[in-house]
C-alpha cells in the first residue's frame, strides 16, 4: 500500500542511483544475470504482459495526482514512460484537496478486448461526513498500455458505505470477472484476543482492522453484481497459527492496527489461490501470506506456511517491509515471478522493486526470496533481447 508516510517521496526520481554496495555487485555481474532491487522506484507495483513487452505500474514513481509506468522486454531492465493516468482528466471523482490528497495508490492494468482498464484507489470529493479517510476504487480505460487513461465514469465502481483500496480484477475460465479489495482499517475497530492483550498490556485501547472482499464485477466495469462477500480478516484467536506473524504490528507495537490487504488471485488447477499483505505497509514486518479455495468467492483457508515471504533482517540479510505483491511470467512463460515492493538498508523508507523466483506445487506457494544475490536472468532472455 501506500502511504501517508511515503507521500513525500511521490516526485522522486523513478529510477535510484546505485549505492555503493550495489555498484560493487554490478560490477562482478554479466548480462545474462541481475540483481535485487531492480531501479525502480514504486510501491504496490503491478506488472501487465502484452505483445511481447511488459508495463509496471504502481504507486508514487514520481507521479503526482496519478500514474507512472514504465516498460521492460525482461521483467529486469525498465524503461520509464511518465505518467500514464492523471487525476484531473474529463471524468476525474477524486478529491485533490483533502489531507490524502497524494493518495493515488496500487493501480493494477487489464487488458480486455483490445482496451486496457486501469483500477485504483484514491479520495472520493464525495465526502458529506468529512471523513479522514474516504477511499473508494475507480476504473480508467486508454487505448495502449502507456494512456493516457481516462476515468470511466464520474464515481468510484461502487460504495460499499465504507473506505475500500486495493482493488484486484480476477477473470475466471468461465468468463466471470469479479472484484476484490481491502476496506480499510478506518473506524473499523474490532474485538478478539489480540485487541483483548493490548489492552491488558496497556498497548492500545482498540485494534482497528482492515478485510479483503470480493464481489462479482459487472462485464463492463461500472459496478458490481450482488453483495461483497468477506474473504480473508485477520485471527481472532491467539492460538491461530497465522496470528503470530499477522499481529506483528501491534505485539510489536508499530500501531493499533491489523491489515490483511494488497491481495492478488490466480488460479491453478482447480484451485483459487489468494495472496495477500499482512502488517502494517510502512513498517518492518510487512509479509505476505496466501489461502486457497475452490470457488473464486471462497471460502478461503490460509495457508500452513505462511508467510511465504518477509524480512530477512533478523537473518543477517537487509531486507525488510516486503509486501503488496503481484505476479508475473517469465517471457517464454516458464518461470514464474513475485513482483513486489520493500526497502533496504541502503534504500532506507524509499519502497523498490523485487522480482523473486516463486513456484505452485501440490496446491502449495513457495517464494525465493527477498533476494539481493545474483539471478540469472527470467527465462526465455537472451542478453541480446534484454532492454539495458
Amino acid at each position: 500500500m501506500k502511504k501517508l508516510l511515503l507521500l513525500s517521496s511521490f516526485l522522486t526520481v523513478l529510477f535510484l542511483a546505485p549505492t555503493k554496495s550495489q555498484t560493487a555487485i554490478e560490477m562482478v555481474t554479466d548480462s545474462s544475470t541481475f540483481v535485487n532491487p531492480l531501479k525502480v522506484q514504486f510501491g504496490d507495483p503491478y506488472v501487465l504482459h502484452t505483445e511481447g513487452m511488459y508495463y509496471m505500474y504502481g504507486t508514487g514513481g514520481g507521479a503526482n495526482h496519478g500514474f507512472a509506468a514504465c516498460s521492460s522486454k525482461d521483467l529486469v531492465h525498465w524503461k520509464q514512460e511518465g505518467q500514464v493516468f492523471f487525476s484531473n482528466n474529463k471524468n476525474g471523482w477524486s478529491d485533490t484537496t483533502a489531507k490524502w490528497e497524494g493518495a493515488y495508490w496500487a493501480p493494477e492494468v487489464y487488458e480486455v478486448k483490445g482496451k486496457f482498464y486501469l483500477f485504483y484507489s484514491a479520495q472520493w470529493k464525495v465526502n458529506p461526513g468529512h471523513e479522514e479517510e474516504n477511499f473508494r476504487i475507480g476504473v480508467a480505460v486508454a487505448d495502449q498500455p502507456t494512456g493516457p487513461f481516462i476515468d470511466l465514469n464520474t464515481r468510484p465502481v461502487f460504495d460499499p458505505g465504507y473506505p475500500t483500496i486495493d482493488a484486484d480484477v480476477f477473470f475466471d475460465t468461465n468468463g466471470k470477472c469479479y472484484l476484490y479489495y481491502s476496506r480499510v482499517a478506518y473506524k473499523h475497530p474490532v474485538e478478539s484476543e489480540v485487541a483483548a492483550l493490548a489492552r491488558k498490556k496497556g498497548w492500545y485501547n482498540e485494534i482497528e482492522e482492515s478485510w479483503v472482499y470480493g464481489v462479482e464485477l459487472k462485464p463492463d466495469f461500472l459496478g458490481v453484481i450482488g453483495q461483497p462477500k468477506l474473504m480473508l480478516r485477520p485471527p481472532v484467536s491467539l492460538s491461530d497459527k497465522q496470528s503470530e506473524w499477522e499481529s506483528r504490528s501491534v505485539t510489536e507495537h508499530e500501531v493499533n492496527r491489523r491489515w490483511t490487504e494488497g491481495s492478488v488471485t490466480f488460479k491453478k488447477d482447480g484451485i483459487y489461490y489468494m495472496m495477500y499483505s499482512a502488517n502494517n505497509f510502512g513498517g518492518q514486518y510487512y509479509a505476505i501470506g496466501y489461502a486457497t479455495a475452490t470457488a473464486p468467492l471462497g471460502p478461503y483457508k490460509k495457508a500452513a506456511n505462511n508467510p511465504v515471504l518477509q524480512k530477512n533482517t533478523d537473518k543477517g540479510g537487509v531486507v525488510s517491509g516486503t509486501g503488496h505483491n503481484s505476479i508475473a511470467y517469465s517471457p517464454d512463460g516458464k518461470e514464474m515471478f513475485c513482483v513486489y515492493h520493500g526497502r533496504t538498508a541502503a534504500t532506507g523508507d524509499e519502497r523498490v522493486v523485487f522480482i523473486d523466483r516463486m513456484k505452485v506445487k501440490d496446491g502449495i506457494i513457495t517464494i525465493a526470496g527477498p533476494t539481493t544475490t545474483t539471478q540469472k536472468l527470467p527465462s526465455g532472455v537472451t542478453a541480446t533481447s534484454s532492454n539495458k
